[in-house]
């Protein structure tokens, strides 16, 4: 049976398995799903609570039999707080998985598709059965349910293992989502509430915001292949960025992996289109100020000295495209994995041997993707950079509009870690997660070689950001990416009325403009979970430390 996939806002084609609908720019939600079985046995929630060990104040462990064929075991890192949600989103489908008939005892869906709601703690221990993992299955204080991999999961898979893996669900369908964030030597002094409503539209008019939206930065196709390949160098050369930003980047804004040849038709014509937009879903542009500085000589480095301090922060990824390139790799895998026997918990965790044919193009296409994000936010940076200069008057120069860093937070990449102490090549999977790595780490710049990597963590409308600083503690240099979703989309969309939501961001002095007002109960801050919560937890728990709070001041939203 072939079903229909939505590939474009005004097409379907036919595929071969079911994928989430095509939202060029949100993260997945409500997507966790595979076939029940009535027959099968089904544990009760206490009994799977027996599996859960708590390890520390902020870990969990999962232990082996959660769900089955697991290779290694899962963590969970959260506080008291955050756990208790991912107790209720497991009691409320305890027992409600077959094991696909694998034996091992409920709780884990089966091997068809469609179907069922699975949890995030059922789908951190699937991921836990893939081959060719090592140590263990993380996810981060931000987590909740995605498609195959939870939002939050971090999976790494060792390169000199024959049957280890590389799965587009342990990326996502916005390959390179990331957030960048500039500093200004403005204050809040002199962005007055007039000037605030002016500079939101500016961002407004500069940015094209919403699903579907064309750019205004001229792309041929000539050109396209060359952002697929040089990512933030394409920008460079054609004036869009500064030669700083590229340092400022993770990857340095280019992954060398690139081959656009692996890119289909389909999705390059998708992207032709996109370059230096928004999109919409959780993607924004803040104007934010300084609320509280934590680590004064970390923020030193990084260009902020002072509470009050001007800010701007991007979210964006690789629209279009990288959906494609996602979808498309699902349906090749699809058959890589019943030539190579390879069996699975779930469905959407197709996946494919990393150094077979179908995998290393996969790591071609997601590198291509990578890089169009990377490109697409510096193309974004350009045109808030003229948004400022048009309010202020002021070249971004004279405002000191410069990057304090940019990192993606879905993505597959070669790193080398210690695993059980010896030092491995591994593919690490971060899907909702951000690489975190500390001080004197090589892959990090010059400029934060003494304070570590920057991470930048977005909040959820209307609510605080956070600059973070890497520490590297047994997460394979990974932290959270943000507050995490509460309530899925629809739930969102049922429970909350977009009117109240725009009046409570302007009774707290925030301007804001967005393409589509309905689409912001999804978005609002009662969706997500507590930001504060998150981050304190990764601190406490050693992944990361609090640097600099942010609050918002102007959103533009899709």
């Amino acid at each position: 049976k072939r079903h229909a996939h939505p590939t474009d806002e005004t097409a379907c084609e036919p595929t071969e398995i079911d994928y989430p609908g095509d939202h060029d720019d949100e993260e997945e939600d409500d997507k966790g799903g595979g076939e029940r079985s009535p027959s099968a046995k089904r544990r009760t929630f206490e009994e799977e609570m027996e599996y859960l060990t708590k390890v520390s104040p902020t870990r969990y462990r999962v232990k082996k039999g959660f769900v089955p064929n697991m290779n290694v075991p899962a963590e969970v890192i959260v506080n008291d707080g955050l756990e208790k949600l991912l107790e209720d989103e497991l009691k409320k489908a305890s027992g409600d998985y077959s094991d696909g008939g694998k034996g091992g005892g409920g709780g884990c869906c089966g091997g068809g598709r469609g179907g069922g709601f699975i949890p995030a703690l059922k789908q951190v221990s699937n991921v836990a059965a893939l081959p060719g993992i090592v140590k263990v299955s993380l996810a981060m204080p931000d987590v909740h349910s995605g498609y195959g991999f939870c939002i939050g999961n971090v999976a790494a898979f060792d390169m000199d293992d024959p049957e280890a893996i590389i799965s587009p669900g342990g990326v996502g369908f916005d390959i390179n989502c990331g957030v960048r964030l500039l500093r200004t030597n403005l204050s809040e002094e002199d962005v007055g509430e007039d000037v605030r409503e002016r500079l939101a539209q500016s961002l407004f008019d500069h940015i094209p915001v919403g699903v579907g939206t064309k750019g205004v930065i001229p792309v041929s196709q000539r050109d396209l292949d060359e952002v697929l390949h040089t990512g933030i160098d394409w920008a460079l050369k054609q004036g869009y960025a500064w030669p700083e930003d590229k340092e400022h980047c993770e990857e340095n804004g280019r992954m060398m992996t690139a081959d656009p040849s692996k890119v289909s038709k389909r999705a390059k014509k998708r992207g032709l289109t996109q370059l230096g937009t928004l999109g919409a879903g959780n993607h924004y542009a803040e104007v934010q100020v300084v609320d509280e500085i934590y680590d004064e000589a970390a923020a030193k480095r990084m260009g902020i000295g002072r509470v009050g301090q001007v800010c701007v922060m991007i979210h964006s990824g690789s629209r279009g495209l990288g959906h494609q390139v996602a979808t498309d790799a699902l349906v090749i895998m699809e058959r890589a994995m019943a030539r190579d026997g390879i069996s699975l918990n779930d469905r959407q965790l197709s996946c494919a041997r990393i150094n077979s044919r179908e995998g290393q193009d996969y790591l071609a296409a997601m590198s291509c993707a990578a890089n169009y994000a990377w490109a697409n936010r510096s193309c974004m940076t350009y045109l808030a950079r003229r948004a400022f200069a048009r309010v202020f008057d002021r070249t971004p120069e004279d405002m000191d509009m410069h990057l304090v860093y940019d990192v993606c937070h879905n993505i597959a990449k070669v790193e080398r870690h210690e695993v059980d102490g010896v030092v491995k090549t591994l593919l690490v999977h971060r899907k909702g997660a951000t690489r975190a790595f500390p001080p004197h780490h090589p892959m990090i710049p010059v400029d934060y070689q003494f304070t570590g990597q920057p991470v930048l963590i977005g909040g959820t409308m209307g609510t605080c950001s956070y600059v973070l600083a890497g520490t590297m503690k047994e997460t394979f240099g990974s932290t959270c990416h943000g507050a995490g979703r509460a309530l899925s989309r629809n739930a969102s969309r049922r429970r909350l009325n977009y009117e109240e939501v725009l009046e409570h961001l302007k009774e707290r002095g925030i301007s804001i403009r967005v393409a589509s007002p309905k689409l912001v109960t999804e978005e609002a801050p009662d969706s997500y979970k507590d930001v504060m919560d998150v981050v304190d937890t990764c601190q406490e728990a050693g992944i990361s430390r609090k640097v600099v709070k942010l609050r918002p001041i102007a959103v533009v939203k899709g």
